[in-house]
C-alpha cells in the first residue's frame, strides 16, 4: 500500500476569522463616528432667539419723527419770515397820550348810585414809515378810580397811515352802583395828596398792514395812569401827570 502525501491547508491572511477574538464595539454601547458622546465634556451653547419685531410700534415712532421734523421746519420758516419782515419794515410800537380830560356829569341818584360822564382827548402816533394800522370795531375804553369803574366808551374805527398822528375824541358814560362812600373817598384823597389817581384802559382790536400785506387781527392793550387835580363838573380837569404802557395781545 502506497503512502499518499498529506496536504495541510494554508492560512489565508486576507480572510477574516470566523470568530473575532474581541468585539469591536461593546454590547449596549452606541456607535459614533465622532467618538463616545459620554466622554464629551464640552458645555452646550444656547443661542438666544431675537424677539419678533413690533411693526405697529415702529410705524408709530416713524410718524412721531415725521411730525417733529415738520413742526421744526414750520417754526424755522415762521422765524425766518418774522426776521425778514423786521429787517425790511423795522416796526416800532405806536405811542399814546392823554391830552385832555373833562368831567361833564357827576350826579348822585336817589338809589345811591352815581352817574358820570367824561370827555377824553387821546393822541395816537404811528412812527412807522412802512406800516399802517387799521383800528377795527369792538374797542373799549374805561375810566377807573382804584377798583371802581366810573365810565366806559369806545374808539372810532379808522385807518392810520405811515408816520401819522391822529387826535381822537371819545365820550364815556357810566353808572356806579352803591356809590355812597365814593364821593367821600374822592374828597379825602384830594385833601390828603392834592390829586386824584385815575386809570384809563383801552382794549383796541387792530390789523397791521406791512406794505400791501394785511395781517390777522390782534389787540392793543393800553393802560394810562393819570393824576388830576380834582373832579369838578363841567370844567376842564387839570392833568398833573400821565404815563401810558402798551402791550400786544394775540
Amino acid at each position: 500500500m502506497s503512502n499518499h502525501p498529506k496536504i495541510h491547508p494554508l492560512h489565508d491572511p486576507e480572510a477574516s476569522p470566523a470568530h473575532p477574538t474581541a468585539p469591536l464595539v461593546p454590547r449596549g454601547a452606541s456607535r459614533s463616528e465622532h467618538g463616545d458622546p459620554s466622554k464629551d465634556q464640552r458645555p452646550h451653547r444656547f443661542v438666544p432667539l431675537a424677539p419678533p419685531k413690533n411693526r405697529g410700534r415702529s410705524c408709530c415712532c416713524r410718524c412721531v419723527c415725521y411730525t417733529l421734523c415738520f413742526l421744526l421746519l414750520f417754526i424755522v420758516a415762521i422765524g425766518a419770515t418774522i426776521g425778514i419782515l423786521y429787517l425790511v419794515f423795522k416796526p416800532k410800537l405806536p405811542d399814546y397820550s392823554i391830552d385832555r380830560l373833562q368831567l361833564t356829569r357827576f350826579t348822585p341818584n336817589q338809589d345811591l348810585s352815581l352817574s358820570t360822564a367824561f370827555n377824553v382827548t387821546i393822541t395816537a402816533k404811528n412812527p412807522n414809515q412802512k406800516i399802517g394800522i387799521y383800528y377795527e370795531d369792538g374797542s373799549k375804553i374805561t375810566v377807573w378810580y382804584l377798583q371802581t369803574k366810573l365810565s366806559e366808551g369806545s374808539l372810532p374805527k379808522f385807518y392810520q397811515g405811515h408816520e401819522n398822528t391822529t387826535v381822537i375824541y371819545v365820550e364815556m358814560t357810566g353808572e356806579t352802583q352803591d356809590a355812597s362812600g365814593l364821593r367821600t373817598s374822592l374828597q379825602e384823597q384830594q385833601q390828603r395828596t392834592g390829586n386824584i389817581p385815575l386809570r384809563i384802559r383801552v382794549n383796541q382790536p387792530v390789523r397791521v398792514k406791512f406794505g400791501k400785506l394785511k395781517l390777522m387781527e390782534v389787540r392793543f392793550l393800553v393802560r394810562c395812569d393819570v393824576f388830576v387835580d380834582s373832579l369838578a363838573t363841567n370844567n376842564a380837569i387839570k392833568i398833573q401827570s400821565s404815563s401810558c404802557k402798551f402791550r400786544l395781545k394775540l
